[in-house]
Parts: C-alpha cells; sequence; structure tokens
C-alpha cells in the first residue's frame, strides 16, 4: 500500500456526549481529515440527537437499544448494537478500525473472531477497577484481543505493559487554541445569567459527580474555602456517562444537604452546548480538576488555554505534561490540601501568572500531531487487511 494514499479510518466511540474519549475521538477525525484521510467517528446514538458538535470528519449515529441500569449488561447491549451495524459489508468499506473504549473494543473483537475485519486498533484511555468479574473481563477483551495500541499518556504505556504485558504506542492529547482561547466570545454574560453566577469567585469542575472524579472531596475543600470566600460558588459541569454513579452521587447530595450552603453555592449545570464550554471556562477564577484516575486530564489543558489558574492531583499523568509552576497541586485523598490549593490559586498575584502563561502551556499540545502519531500504525493495519483480502 503506497504511504501517501488517503486512508479510510473508522473511529468507533462509547456515546455521542462530550466525555474525554468522545473528544479525543472527534478531534483525531477532525485531524485526520485535516490530513487529506477519511475519518468517520461512530456512536451508539439511542436519541438520535448525533454528536455533541459539529464536525469537519464524517459521523455516523449508530442506532442503539434500550438499556437499564446494569453495566455489564449495557457493555454486551452496546456492543451487539455495533455488530448489527457493521455487519453490512456496505458499512465496513474502511482501511482502518479503531475502537476507543471497551464497549467498541468488545464489537471489533466480535467482529474480528466471526472474520468480518481483518483486525483493529484500539485507544486505552484508562483502566476502570470494576467490582463486576463479567465487566472485568469484558474491559480485559476489549483491550488485549487489539492488534495495535494506543495510549495518550506515559502513565497507561506502562500500566498497559505491567498488566496486559502490551507494548502501546504514545499519541498524546491536543487542544483546540483557536476554540480555548482567553478571549471573550460574547456568550459570556447570557451563561452567567443563566447558570445564577454571582460575585463569585467561582470554582469549577468538568465531568459531573463521580468517583472518578472525586466530587465528594473537591465539595468538602470547597465547603472549607467558603470559610475565607463566603460569596464563593461551585459549579459542577457535564455528567453525562454511560456508567452508574447514583450511590455516589446520593452521598455527594447528603453531605451538600447537610452543609447549610444556601441554594446558589453549588451549580449543577448538567451537558452544556460544546459552544458553551470556552465561555464556562473564562467565567471560572479556578479549575478544580483533583481526579482520582485519569488518562490524560484534557480539561486541565482547556481551562489554561482559556487563561484560568488550573488546581490538579500530584499524580501522573498530570506531572507527566504540567509543570511544576504550571499549576497549583494537590492531594486528591485530603480535602484541607484541596482546599489550601484553591485558595492558593485565587491570591491575585499566582492567579496572574497562572493566568499568562497557561495559552503556552496548551500550545504544546496539537491535534494535528497526534494524529500523525496514528498513521504508522494505521498504514500497518491497512497493508495487513489488504494482504488478508488478496490471498483470501
Amino acid at each position: 500500500m503506497s504511504a501517501s494514499r488517503p486512508l479510510r479510518i473508522a473511529i468507533l466511540a462509547h456515546s455521542t456526549n462530550p466525555r474525554g474519549g468522545v473528544v479525543h475521538a472527534l478531534e483525531l477525525g477532525d485531524a485526520l481529515t485535516r490530513l487529506g484521510h477519511e475519518a468517520v467517528v461512530h456512536a451508539p446514538d439511542a436519541k438520535s440527537a448525533g454528536f455533541f458538535r459539529p464536525t469537519l470528519c464524517g459521523t455516523v449515529s449508530v442506532p442503539a437499544s434500550p438499556v437499564g441500569a446494569d453495566v455489564t449488561e449495557m457493555v454486551r447491549i452496546r456492543a451487539a448494537d455495533y455488530i448489527r451495524h457493521f455487519e453490512m459489508p456496505a458499512r465496513r468499506r474502511f482501511d482502518v478500525f479503531h475502537a476507543q473504549d471497551g464497549i467498541s473494543g468488545n464489537a471489533l473483537a466480535t467482529l474480528r473472531e466471526r472474520g468480518l475485519i481483518s483486525g483493529f486498533a484500539r485507544t486505552v484511555h484508562h483502566v476502570d477497577a470494576f467490582r463486576d468479574p463479567a465487566l472485568l473481563e469484558l474491559q480485559r477483551r476489549a483491550i488485549i484481543a487489539a492488534d495495535r495500541h494506543f495510549v495518550v499518556s506515559q502513565l497507561w504505556k506502562t500500566q498497559l505493559a505491567q498488566m496486559f504485558g502490551l507494548a502501546a504506542e504514545m499519541v498524546g492529547n491536543g487542544v483546540d487554541t483557536r476554540r480555548f482561547t482567553p478571549v471573550l466570545d460574547g456568550r459570556e454574560v447570557d451563561l452567567a445569567r443563566r447558570l445564577g453566577l454571582g460575585a463569585g469567585p467561582v470554582v469549577l469542575s468538568v465531568g459531573g459527580v463521580e468517583p472518578r472524579k472525586n466530587t465528594q472531596a473537591m465539595l468538602e475543600a470547597f465547603l472549607q474555602l467558603r470559610a475565607l470566600h463566603p460569596h464563593a460558588q461551585f459549579v459542577i459541569a457535564g455528567g453525562a456517562s454511560v456508567l452508574d454513579h447514583q450511590a455516589y452521587q446520593e452521598q455527594f447530595d447528603a453531605t451538600l444537604a447537610a452543609s447549610g450552603l444556601p441554594a446558589d453555592a453549588v451549580i449543577r449545570t448538567g451537558a452544556l452546548a460544546q459552544a458553551d464550554m470556552p465561555a464556562l471556562y473564562r467565567l471560572a477564577d479556578v479549575l478544580a480538576f483533583a481526579s482520582l484516575n485519569e488518562g490524560f486530564g484534557l480539561v486541565a489543558l482547556e481551562a489554561m488555554a482559556c487563561g484560568i489558574p488550573t488546581v490538579v492531583s500530584r499524580i501522573a499523568p498530570f506531572t507527566e505534561h504540567i509543570g511544576e509552576a504550571e499549576a497549583v497541586w494537590c492531594d486528591p485523598l485530603n480535602p484541607s490540601s484541596i482546599a489550601n490549593a484553591l485558595a492558593a490559586a485565587l491570591t491575585p498575584g499566582l492567579a496572574g501568572r497562572l493566568a499568562a502563561q497557561g495559552s503556552a502551556v496548551a500550545a504544546r499540545h496539537d491535534w494535528m500531531a497526534t494524529a500523525r502519531a496514528h498513521l504508522p500504525a494505521y498504514r500497518a493495519l491497512a497493508a495487513a487487511a489488504l494482504t488478508e483480502t488478496t490471498h483470501a
């Protein structure tokens, strides 16, 4: 196969919602399109609403069956939705199949076992510690069945080697610094009114209320911060997830109810339009990103690109791509450490310095470079598929 021939690439995500892996899939698809390839991002779409933002690349909303609260069963059903979609030969006219998650990884593993595709690539953004052995096995299968593996951080390159004996290629992440910028775009005033933002300061968390995001500890830290900033507001954006976080959310709600905070002190926005996200970052005075487990932590770089001081956990992968003086670091297991970091990030001198350097930090991460890093593995997969077809 010619090294210059444009590739047809099917990228598979777990949903159409603005989660990190889906953001990565769409940005990768757009960058590959700019490089002259035909990239099409697929995802199960139960509501037939399409993806959360317009794209340059092609997209396909895969018809999705109803699911309940059982996560293991949901993974099986969504994988079966994908399998039904790609059983039709006309929908498999791609040189490369690339799964971004466990749902699509299991679907492609089955299609490969049935001889309908010759192989596939898998990006492992992170590995979850599920309690259900069946769900753990589905996660494992979706990883080890792939022919080529990508990761977005050195942390998970090392983890895949240790957990599964797999050699993964590090492709990194990017930030669209044309979209995420300190320059106001006119949405700020209306968005602040809609959310009920006051004098602040505004502490922003992105990702909803869930264990991996450590939202409970950040709430406890916010309660301490209110002693210094009695008008502070905690805005929790996003939260659309295929996993069940009900028990954790009930714990969060109980802590909030017992806190005595006024109703406008903690604001849960739910899913927001992607066009609102840069303005939301700019409305914040600090980003609280004290996560316990991340594949990369793209939200931190988006906030920095918008000129927002950022508090992050002193853990990998943050420590890989954020310099010591480029954020305020915290111990995510200690709410007092998070509170102290937030307070420090709100001091005028440090806040100004962090805001001023944020764009330069974000500029180190480019989606075009990420897309190019995939191409050698893509071409190897495409050549293998062509050889298999030739000898069939």
